[in-house]
């Protein structure tokens, strides 16, 4: 990190210089080029030249311990710089990290029953509430886009968005296999079951990422089924969109306008065609070298929830909490935290071994 981050100031001075030329100032195009690196570099200089002044004033401290008089206030700076050179080390690190492609974007959240019946369609329902409910403590807005419903009131699948500032930095670390341990409400003997369901967080695509020719769609309506009110079975405002070189396929039918139907159901067709895009190229350039936190892969079991120990269990991490019920409903953010320190941390220990 030193090195890193000396060759930046190292550049940073060079640019400096360079603004005050001759050559520069009279260059408009360069003169803007120059100042935009500059204004990109500023961050990480200004947190590099304050973490050298802290560990220059550890040093410092730890000189006048020798010194009777000063003793006592060099010990009490010392705790001070010991408590907060590592917090200051931690955003140095974050700051050489490359930017997320996907930072700002909003999300299509997939909930799928997996293994276990109607037991794994009620436990998709409670991640929906969930998810909503985490949500709602950020000011996020989750919208359902399309869902299956069972007759007890589980799902066999919902498709939702998530709009709102910081969105996928909440929800990236979701995606793969949601395991519970539970008896079931279906089960009269007391029987403890084991269900699982998958959950996918896809970064929301831009109209203008994807260039999808309409002769690759092929665009089917019929009537809707299901709880849906009067406009249920009366026009075909429901929508299934085949995307033909994938083969993927997208319904919707929770809207009331087949136009609305469409758009959404085009928005969730993007997201999977932006996803598997990205997915396709790590796989090709860096097979070797996937982060060990939050890879997205659906086949791993990444959570279990035991009700009977009142446990979560965070496999990737090895996270155990012991307040089922308030994760539930929705308390998230400590989960959250700890796989984003842990991705962080995985994606610091790749980037120095390439340095």
């Amino acid at each position: 990190m030193h090195r890193q981050y000396e060759r930046i100031l190292d550049r940073y001075r060079e640019l400096q210089e360079e603004l005050n030329q001759p050559g520069v100032t009279g260059d408009p195009a360069r003169y803007q080029a120059v100042v935009r690196e500059l204004a990109e570099l500023e961050e990480r200089v200004s947190a590099w030249q304050d973490y050298r002044r802290a560990q220059d004033a550890r040093r410092e401290a730890e000189e006048m311990l020798s010194d009777p008089e000063m003793a006592e206030l060099a010990k009490q700076e010392l705790q001070r710089l010991s408590a907060e050179l590592p917090a200051r080390e931690q955003h140095l690190r974050h700051l050489l990290l490359p930017p997320d492609p996907s930072a700002n974007r909003n999300v299509i959240l997939e909930i799928r029953a997996g293994a276990g019946g109607e037991e794994s369609a009620l436990f998709s329902a409670d991640l929906y509430r969930m998810y909503d409910h985490y949500a709602a403590r950020h000011g996020w807005k989750l919208s359902p886009i399309s869902a299956s419903p069972t007759e007890l009131g589980g799902y066999k699948e919902i498709v939702c968005s998530v709009t709102g500032q910081g969105v996928w930095a909440g929800f990236r670390f979701e995606s793969g296999v949601h395991r519970v341990q539970r008896v079931p409400v279906t089960e009269s003997s007391g029987r403890k079951q084991t269900s699982t369901c998958t959950v996918a967080v896809l970064p929301e695509a831009e109209p203008v990422e994807l260039e999808i020719a309409p002769g690759d769609l092929r665009i089917d309506t019929y009537r809707a089924s299901g709880a849906g009110g009067q406009y249920v079975n009366r026009t075909d405002s429901a929508v299934r969109i085949t995307h033909l070189p994938t083969g993927m396929v997208v319904t919707c039918q929770d809207e009331k306008s087949q136009l609305r139907n469409r758009e959404q159901a085009m928005r969730v067709l993007r997201a999977r065609l932006l996803q598997a895009q990205r997915q396709q190229a790590a796989d090709a350039q860096a097979e070797n070298r996937r982060a060990q936190v939050g890879s997205g892969d659906r086949s791993e079991r990444i959570r279990t929830y035991n009700f009977h120990e009142s446990r979560v269990t965070d496999h990737r991490i090895g996270l155990t909490l012991f307040r089922i019920q308030e994760i539930m409903d929705g308390d998230l953010d400590e989960i959250v935290e700890a796989l984003r320190l842990a991705d962080e941390e995985a994606r610091w220990q790749a980037l120095a071994a390439e340095s």
